[in-house]
């Protein structure tokens, strides 16, 4: 399912929808949209840290962006340009978290000929997609990925375009 997220409210809608269902604000065309992702909770990010993610779909690119919402890392962006993407603490991981809450050798992607999956890596803390711990899945434009205390959505522009 590809989202369209709001581009007043930072909510997540459903496909085809033209208003959004949070706010109302009229929803735009894909390649148009910047998309503000509010913190999670103000309380959980560091003193000054005050700026809301955002993110422009033209310029999505690879397999797709991860963009991270909440923590000190707000607002990093990791293209997956490779076709196996390595999370976790260790030093060699391509999407470095360099938290106790993340394993040293969390999660990966992998890109397969239609799809890209995300898979546990046996974790402690387990990885987590729209609040559902998962061992492996699919994701798609919109989906919320927690690794450790790290939220991430992710956006992809072959989700968005189909």
């Amino acid at each position: 399912m590809s989202y369209v997220f709001c581009n007043q409210c930072g909510h997540r809608n459903p496909p085809n929808s033209s208003f959004c269902s949070s706010c109302g604000a009229v929803l735009d065309l894909p390649d148009e949209r910047t998309i503000v992702i509010a913190m999670v909770d103000p309380m959980q990010d560091l003193p000054g840290a005050s700026d809301n993610a955002t993110i422009r779909l033209g310029d999505v690119g690879g397999h797709g962006v991860l963009v991270v919402r909440s923590g000190e890392m707000t607002g990093s962006r990791f293209t997956l340009n490779k076709d196996l993407t390595q999370i976790g603490r260790h030093s060699e991981s391509d999407i470095l978290f360099d938290d106790i809450t993340v394993s040293r050798r969390h999660a990966e992607i992998v890109k397969t000929s239609n799809s890209l999956i995300i898979r546990d890596l046996g974790s402690l803390n387990g990885t987590y997609v729209n609040q559902s711990r998962v061992d492996e899945f699919a994701i798609k434009h919109g989906d919320e990925i927690q690794v450790g205390k790290y939220r991430m959505v992710f956006f992809s522009k072959a989700d968005i375009l189909s």
